[in-house]
Order: structure tokens, then sequence, then C-alpha cells
């Protein structure tokens, strides 16, 4: 018997390439579909926290009560912005840019990537309660209507046809029609650059709230919407999509949280510190001799009462060890010293040997000495905040746990006044620790400037700067005989993730130590590629 084969036609899979200038042609994108890129899992968690950084950024704006879009809250965005290293995002927001037209940056197309991305990922985190779904949609929104308002009449109307919102600006013989009408209703702006303007003629139930605030005009069922005024309508479908999107994320979870290279960090996310670390200190070393008046003038109030807790009562439980001990390492207290400070206190209640056997170990371990040898980070004011602490406990944040008439009395015998006083407890009434903090600040150190204020070693490098003792790090700037630690492992290339506004040799040692505090369980995976096509968002 004989078998033949036959041999099946060979079909060639032509795969198509698209550029990344075709994927993200323009600044302002509705997040219409999922993306299919495949990135690295350390990239992943890159994008997740330098997105939470810039939401963060409109978060904090909204709690000073700066009205959204003013110039104040412009001021304020850039500048918060300019110091997280986010400029390449503010970019996004700035005028021009938009359309596609034209060869662009590589920068400023890994920026678009980098936008879309990221929030697909935060769709991930956010989509698991109602409370973070709100703050999510608010915060994106905020964004959203940033990036809109730098737009161009040119580029919204080609933000139009892109997105296929059928609306047409009104030519000049329609414009002229209603005219008077227009100048009526266009609040705040002269009758020449009212002239110069685009509007539309939509149905008047898509611009309720544009209606409701009398910013336009009406006639026969249809309102005429300007330029910039066209966000009302462009911005309701964006919600529209965000939310749908966060729906289908929810119904995915299971599926996403069998991978435990990412279910971790997503359930964390929200509450995650994303600001400067201070494991790695760069500054000159704080002599013990110099805590006492230290502790008056530039700590922070949970640090200033842990502080003084400890030269009265000679001990403390741990969890003020453990805060205040890496409070005291990030700001440049060395090991040896902390040994010292800490035995000399303790001594005055407890023989050498047994602080030696008790607790000699534990100032080793937290500097990475002893143990796991990881070199732990000093507490944020997030963590702190959601510590729980006990009768006789002195850490925690005294602006929550500590009862309002005594933390009056507290303040009170630091030195503030009675109208000071109401000015921080009225921060502290509306469970806005941080601002209150902030606050404190700047009535203890007569300054006109409110810093942002979300570590306690920030808190007390501002202040040294500010007191003149330290100077205030720029771009580029390193102490020459200060070198990166030539044991970190895994350099990853973080340029275009940090742009030129920090310290690029100290960025990598302080990151890489901060992701083998928190992470080193899953360090291994960071070798696999994530493919987000297995995931639907």
């Amino acid at each position: 018997m004989e078998f033949r084969f036959k041999k099946r036609p060979r079909t060639d899979v032509k795969i198509e390439v698209v550029s990344l200038e075709s994927k993200y042609p323009h600044n302002v994108m509705m997040y219409y579909y999922p993306p299919t890129d495949d990135i690295h899992i350390e990239e992943f968690e890159e994008l997740a926290l330098e997105r939470l950084r810039l939401l963060r950024v409109l978060e904090r704006a909204g709690t000073k009560g700066l009205r959204l879009l003013s110039e104040e809250w412009k001021e304020y965005v850039n500048a918060e912005l300019t110091r997280e290293g986010l400029r390449s995002y503010l970019r996004l927001c700035s005028p021009g840019g938009a359309s596609g037209q034209g060869s662009k940056h590589e920068s400023e197309i890994q920026t678009r990537r980098r936008d879309y991305l990221s929030h697909f990922i935060l769709r991930l985190a956010y989509c698991r309660s109602e409370d973070l779904t709100r703050w999510f949609v608010a915060r994106e929104m905020e964004l959203f209507r940033y990036k809109f308002a730098a737009l161009s009449s040119a580029e919204v109307k080609l933000f139009l046809e892109e997105n296929d919102f059928k609306f047409q600006p009104l030519t000049e013989s329609e414009k002229d029609e209603v005219k008077d009408g227009l100048y009526e209703s266009t609040a705040g702006q002269s009758v020449s650059k009212i002239e110069l303007l685009d509007f539309y003629k939509v149905p008047f139930t898509q611009v309720l709230d544009l209606v409701r605030g009398r910013r336009c005009y009406l006639k026969e069922g249809f309102a005429y919407v300007n330029t910039h005024d066209l966000v009302s309508i462009v911005g309701t479908k964006q919600q529209e999509i965000i939310e749908m999107g966060l729906l289908a994320s929810k119904g995915l979870i299971d599926e996403v949280e069998g991978d435990e290279r990412i279910s971790r960090m997503l359930k964390a996310l929200h509450n995650s510190y994303t600001g400067k670390d201070y494991t790695v200190c760069r500054d000159a070393a704080v002599a013990i001799e110099s805590l006492n008046q230290l502790s008056k003038t530039s700590m922070p109030l949970c640090m200033r009462m842990c502080h003084e807790h400890i030269r009265a009562q000679h001990h403390v439980k741990h969890g003020g060890r453990m805060q205040y001990g890496l409070f005291l390492k990030g700001i440049g207290v060395t090991l040896e010293d902390s040994i010292r400070f800490w035995r000399e206190e303790f001594t005055k209640k407890m023989d050498a040997d047994k602080f030696t056997r008790s607790y000699e170990y534990n100032i080793h371990h937290n500097y990475g000495k002893k143990g796991s040898m990881v070199n732990y980070t000093p507490y944020s004011c997030s963590k702190i905040i959601k510590e729980m602490a006990a009768p006789g406990d002195c850490h925690g944040c005294p602006y929550k746990s500590v009862d309002p008439a005594t933390l009056k009395t507290k303040l009170a015998s630091y030195g503030l006044s009675t109208s000071h006083i109401e000015e921080v407890m009225f921060f502290v009434s509306r469970g806005h620790y941080q601002i209150a903090c902030g606050k404190y600040f700047m009535l203890t150190h007569n300054s006109n400037v409110e810093p942002t204020i979300n570590h306690p070693n920030t808190y007390f490098e501002e202040s040294q700067i500010l007191m003149g003792n330290r100077q205030k790090r720029t771009a580029g700037s390193m102490p020459l005989k200060t070198k990166p630690r030539p044991d970190i492992k895994g350099h990853a290339d973080r340029s275009m993730f940090n742009g030129d506004d920090d310290d690029e040799l100290w960025k990598i040692a302080e990151t890489q130590e901060r992701a083998y505090q928190s992470q080193k369980d899953i360090s291994e995976a960071f070798n696999d590629d994530l493919d987000l096509t297995d995931i639907t968002f």
C-alpha cells in the first residue's frame, strides 16, 4: 500500500507594522481601545506609579481650593509637575503638538505612549471599589480637560474629525446671523476675540451644564458653543468611555489577579508612596548632638513628638523605634551614631548588655547590615497616617491620632498663637492631615510658600534648605565625592521615565534600593515579559 502525503499550500502571514506615531497621533486621546503593546513587567509598574504621581498633583491642586483651569491652578500644577519630574506630561498639556502632522520628537511620541498605556493599567487598580473608581474618574477628567484646553481651534477641528464627532464650525455667514447672541453669551472675551473663535451648533441637551451656567447662546433648540467650551460635549463622551472601561475591567479582576507579579502591586497602588526615596542619604551626616535643636526647628510634629518621648521616657515601643529610627537614617544619622543615640537613652533604664541583646541587632537590620540585608526606607506620610497607635505609643500621625484639645495644647506649647492654631486645626478637622502639616511648616518657618508634605524627610529637607543649611538639589547636580553603588544589579534604563530633570545616577541607585526592599519576592519575575494582550481592560 502506498501512502502519498499531500502538501498543504503555504500561506505567508503578513504582519502589519504600525509606527508609534500612527498608534498615538495626538496628545489628547479618547482611550477607546485597550493597548496591544508588549511591555516588561518593570515598565508596567513604572507606568502605574508615574501616572499615579500625575493624578496626585491634580488632587493636591483641588484640595488647595484652586478652580480648575484657572491661572492659579495652572501655575500650581505646572510647578508641581516640574518638581515631580513629569515635564514630559506637562508638554501634553501645552499648546501645540496635538496634531499628527509633521515629524515628532521621539520623546513626545513616547510620552503619548506612556500616557495611553498607564491609563489602562490604572483601570485595573481603580475598578475595585466605588470610592476608587470615583477618585480615578474625577482625576482623569481633570487631566483630559487640561489637555483639551491647550488645543488650538485647528487642532480641535482635527480632533473632532479623528474621533468621529459630527460637528462642523459655523461658516462666516451663519456666524453673522447670530453674532449679537454670541457677543452677549460669551463672557470674558472681547468682541474682536469672539470674532476669531470658532462656534459649533449642537442640540442644547448635549451641553446642559453650559445652559445651566448661561455660558452659551440658545436658539430654536440649539446651543452655539465656542471651541473652548466644546470640552463639555467631548468630556461627557470621554467619561462614559472611562466608566464603561472600568466596569469591563472589574469583571475580569479574578483573571488579572491570577498573575502574582501584578496583583499585589495593583491592590496596594492607591496607597503607594510615589515621592522621593530617602533610603540613601545624599547629604552630610547629622550628628546626634544636634537632634535636640533640630527637633525644634526642622522636624515635623510626628518626629518631634517621638524625639521628646524618647528623651523623657528613655524608651519607646517597636512602632516608634521603626518610625523615628528610619527617619534619623534618612536625614543622615550614621549607623554608629544611631546605635550610640539609642544606647545612651535606653541604658538610662536598662543595663548595656540587655540593650545589646534586645535592640542593637534591629538597628543593624534597619541599615541593611544584618539579616536579609535590606536597607529599609523611612516611612512616608501615607504609611504613618495609617498606623494605629495604642496607648503609650508615640508613633503615628499626631494630627490624626491626638485628640483636638491635646493637640491644641501641644501646638500652643510650641509657640503657635491662637489664630495660627485654628488655621492648622481647620485642616485637621477635615481630615487633611498633610495639608495641616504644610500649614504648620509655614507658620513655624515664617514662610509664604506652603510646601507639599508627603514624607517627614521631605519636611526636614525643606526646612534645612529654607534655613540655609542645605542646598536645593537641581537637575544634574551630584556631589563629586559620592558615587553610585557598584554592587547594585539590574541597572534599568530609566532615562525616558525620569526625563532630564533628576540626577540619573542617584535615581538608579535609589530606585534599585527601593525595588529590592519592597519587591524582592518578585524580582526574579522581572526577567519575564508581560504581554498586555493577555489582559482585557
